[in-house]
């Protein structure tokens, strides 16, 4: 059984007078979420080097999405002591399988991953294979249970009470109503708000709001919610995500650190060729999770950037990217400072390296969507990145957010240092 990511309880925190309050935005990516465990524990390591007893969790404001949605709500069940729960949430990293996630046996296989392909290619041909269609490619049951084991929501509530954070945001996509829906706990009463394509809904987060949350689409299975007393079938929450970054900010941070699991520029130009062969199952998947995954937390840092240049223009504050907003969407604006953290390279050819950690049966249908170790130029090293739940992978993952992280020290201890 995992080790729960929780430790004794302690005492509550005291926090500086007229302090800004921090939020925390943790973005999706499946198995590249391990990053994020590196990077966070680089983060923690560079603000309390000595690991002092009485070191404070230094975020108000806990918002995750997909993987990140776990690794967040992980944090904010540790919040009451940061370092241990940082050193637990790196080892379930570092000694994750594929198995612990999804089913990646031969008969669970058959009843996913194999039947949904044929149903692809047959299924047209037989009426009677409708009644019996899978749900998605691949079986994540097996998380669920990890969850229950890892994660004490119980403690999560108790840490909102005593003051060790402000609240904890979980986004999923509602297949049903096309909204983006924001699930926040709270200890203080935060009003729900609603924008286009957006509706903030508070609840006691559980596992249903992980598994809902990180349901990426075709490959694992949507989740029903309960949303104002109504059933919602959910996806994955970085579908229709227009703005990754404003939960945070509704919630009432002054300042945010975002971290990503993918390479700001994940693009590929050397891998033209004069007659490409025509892209493979896996090379149009990856394309679209990277698509679902990076491009909209990227595009709203732009914009942050942009309106950061217009407010330089006007006199605005200097530094790291700000926009003017407030929590309720009414009355005064304020500047937002953001520092985004994202591994520097393309982590595509890293998981084609560790592909041959799956198990066979598993490594067989990836076979046949396309994905091979031998082939980069091929492109299923992208869709293989996200799936790829084995600790060599999530290993090196680990030790790259957290050597990428180390090496922005000077910016990590200016974002928290700065007024």
């Amino acid at each position: 059984m995992p080790t729960p990511l929780l430790s004794e309880h302690r005492g509550p925190p005291v926090a500086k007078a007229g302090a800004p309050r921090t939020g925390l935005v943790l973005t999706g990516g499946g198995a590249r979420a391990a990053y994020q465990a590196g990077a966070l524990r680089a983060v923690i390591d560079i603000l309390d080097p000595a690991r002092s007893a009485s070191f404070r969790f230094p975020f108000d404001i806990v918002c995750g999405t997909s993987a990140g949605a776990i690794n967040a709500t992980a944090l904010a069940a540790g919040a009451h002591h940061p370092h241990v729960s940082l050193r637990r949430l790196n080892r379930l990293w570092a000694s994750l399988t594929t198995a612990q996630v999804y089913r990646a046996d031969a008969p669970g296989l058959l009843r996913t991953g194999v039947r949904w392909l044929g149903l692809l290619s047959l299924g047209w041909m037989f009426s009677g294979w409708a009644r019996r269609k899978p749900r998605s490619l691949l079986d994540n049951a097996p998380l669920a249970g990890l969850l229950d084991q890892a994660l004490d929501f119980e403690q999560l509530q108790c840490n909102l009470e005593q003051g060790h954070l402000a609240a904890l945001a979980i986004t999923a996509s509602g297949y049903n109503s096309g909204q983006h829906l924001t699930f926040y706990q709270s200890h203080d009463g935060i009003e729900p708000w609603q924008r286009a394509l957006r509706r903030a809904v508070p609840a006691r987060i559980s596992t249903d709001h992980l598994m809902a949350s990180s349901a990426i689409p075709f490959i694992f299975p949507a989740r029903s919610l309960a949303v104002e007393g109504k059933v919602e079938w959910c996806g994955d929450g970085s579908m229709r995500q227009l703005a990754p970054i404003s939960p945070a900010i509704r919630l009432g941070a002054d300042r945010v650190l975002v971290i990503g699991s993918g390479h700001r520029s994940e693009v590929h130009p050397e891998a033209r060729s004069d007659d490409p062969p025509y892209p493979s199952l896996a090379q149009i998947g990856g394309h679209a999770l990277s698509n679902i995954f990076l491009d909209s937390v990227a595009m709203d840092i732009e914009r942050l950037a942009d309106v950061n240049a217009l407010l330089d223009d006007a006199g605005g504050p200097d530094g790291a990217s700000v926009v003017h907003a407030s929590p309720s969407g009414r009355g005064s604006p304020r500047p937002i400072r953001v520092l985004a953290l994202s591994p520097r390279t393309s982590l595509d050819d890293l998981a084609l390296a560790h592909m041959n950690d799956l198990p066979g049966e598993l490594l067989a249908l990836f076979r046949v969507l396309g994905i091979s170790p031998d082939a980069k130029s091929s492109g299923g090293g992208s869709l293989l990145s996200y799936l790829l739940f084995e600790g060599g992978y999530t290993r090196r993952l680990i030790e790259l957010g957290y050597a990428d992280t180390m090496q922005r020290s000077a910016e990590v201890i200016e974002f928290f240092d700065a007024p």
